[in-house]
């Protein structure tokens, strides 16, 4: 369907509808002047905004309204209906919202709105409002911070440090699309230099930070330089663990974490003919999907059974197994790598493997130094915050993949490692930072991509009782529900995106 063709689906808004052409889900997708317009109706009121999730152009029209908000079916973002402000990531720009008028039975979309994003005062209770805010980390949990401290329209000095030398970018890109070849470097950053420069965040790449005095309030870089805050988010992230293997130091070994990390990798997989991944992991499978779509002969080596099958249950995993083995995937499980030549790999039983390229997909460990050089206790397995992801120490927030904070159903400490939720975390510390004391109750999303077709997990499962199926797993159409203790832990869903949202929505209302 060519571009033109596509923004004229569905009915003219502006010749009118009738109530009745809207159906149950409450929303239809029609044009006003040519471009994109999805007419949602909550009771008795309407609103029309734009039908393309300003993250990755899902289409909302088959999303799900939950109260106010639309959901993308693709990617859970969430948009009000009320002024199109994109209030949940990973949307970060709103969308373009539209007056509507009803005569009767007749719903007419003409004349484009402007609308602001709820501001700072609003929220800002009795708590004493900060000068100075210092965020440490470069990654979701750091930009969406100091995104959503500027959009409430706080004008304190803001300062981001990050270590990495590139702008915070769509981290999980990098092992999917980015590596593949398929989209430009340009695609990556989530906003470009001069979004910074022109919301006055002092962002600093490539600077590390050394300590973190919290009866000072200041933080030191390797530079020599000092940052005092009166507010402070620790958002250092995790780094990726590297396995004590012989021959893991040689140049042709990587870890992917950042963008300088998949540059190095899309580099040499340019030259490379056969690719080992240790690790059948998320990370691990998309990299596979990855370089088979460059062309490279890959090799997935893995202790575990099935992939993901810890994570998703053995029909999920032997349904992955069977995606990546009909590209050309190999897997060696039940095994791993007892050392790295030159030009091969060593299983364990003796056994080698042709490689010109290896990467270890082995997992990530919280980066916790900086906490307890603060003096937070408890920081080993990831950084102890409340439900306001506050740390014991006043002022010093945790979020992203380096916190750990109370489960708002059962009460149990948890760090996860998603990068919506990593967002989420930021910006509910920027509004809290600014007096809004609201609890984190966004429920665990992710999503993963193999070959083109998508999985979306909804919820979290460090254990379960039992794996309820629903559908057919090998036509890519079904739903595995994780039970504990007779309640719904998790969901995990191919071919069923508004399954995914409605579970998600079930488990918000649960929490109350």
């Amino acid at each position: 369907m060519a571009a033109g063709d596509e923004k004229k689906t569905g009915p003219d808004l502006t010749l009118g509808v009738s109530v009745g052409d809207i159906g149950e889900s409450g929303l239809l997708r029609g044009h006003v002047e040519g471009k994109p317009v999805v007419l949602a109706r909550i009771g008795d009121e309407f609103f029309a905004v734009g039908a393309k999730c300003t993250h990755y152009q899902g289409p909302l029209e088959k999303g799900l309204i939950v109260g106010e908000t639309l959901r993308c079916p693709w990617h859970h973002a969430c948009f009000s209906l009320r002024n199109g402000e994109a209030i949940g990531a990973p949307a970060i720009d709103p969308l373009p919202c539209w007056e509507v008028k009803r005569e009767g039975d007749r719903i007419t979309v003409r004349e484009r709105i402007s609308t602001t994003p709820a501001r700072a005062a609003s929220i800002s209770g009795t708590a004493e409002r900060p000068d100075r805010i210092v965020i440490i980390g470069g990654g979701a949990a750091g930009f969406a911070c100091a995104e959503m401290l500027r959009r409430r329209g706080w004008s304190g000095s803001l300062t981001m440090l990050s270590d990495d030398a590139d702008l915070p970018c769509d981290r999980p890109n990098l092992s999917k699309d980015y590596l593949a070849g398929k989209i430009p470097e340009k695609w990556l950053p989530l906003k470009p230099r001069s979004f910074y420069e022109r919301h006055e965040i002092d962002l600093h790449l490539g600077t590390s930070v050394t300590g973190i005095d919290a009866d000072a309030r200041e933080v030191t870089t390797g530079n020599g330089q000092s940052f005092p805050f009166d507010r402070l988010l620790i958002a250092t992230g995790a780094e990726p663990s590297r396995p004590p293997i012989e021959g893991a130091d040689q140049d042709h070994v990587f870890t992917l974490r950042t963008q300088a990390d998949s540059d190095a990798l899309r580099n040499r997989a340019e030259a490379a003919s056969r690719a080992v991944v240790l690790g059948s992991g998320f990370i691990g499978l998309e990299v596979a999907a990855s370089l088979r779509a460059r062309g490279l002969e890959v090799h997935v080596v893995s202790r575990d059974e099935l992939p993901l099958e810890k994570v998703l249950g053995p029909e999920f995993g032997q349904l992955i197994r069977r995606m990546h083995e009909e590209k050309g995937v190999t897997f060696h499980l039940n095994a791993s790598i007892a050392g790295i030549g030159p030009s091969t790999v060593t299983l364990e039983d003796g056994s080698e493997i042709g490689a010109d390229l290896v990467i270890l997909g082995t997992g990530v460990k919280p980066r916790v130094s900086l906490a307890e050089s603060a003096g937070i206790e408890g920081a080993e397995h990831g950084i102890p915050v409340n439900d306001r992801l506050e740390t014991a120490i006043p002022g010093i927030y945790a979020a992203g993949d380096v916190a750990s904070w109370p489960d708002a159903r059962t009460g149990e400490m948890q760090r996860i490692e998603h990068w919506v939720l990593a967002e989420r975390h930021g910006q509910l510390v920027a509004e809290n930072m600014l007096g809004a004391d609201r609890p984190f109750r966004d429920v665990p999303f992710f999503w993963s991509a193999h070959y083109g077709t998508s999985i979306r997990y909804v919820g979290h499962a460090q254990s379960w009782d039992s794996i309820e199926i629903d559908g057919d797993m090998p036509a890519r159409n079904g739903a595995a529900r994780f039970i504990k203790d007779g309640r719904t832990l998790a969901i995990a869903t191919i071919g069923r995106d508004l399954q995914a949202l409605r579970c998600e929505a079930e488990m918000e209302q649960a929490e109350g």
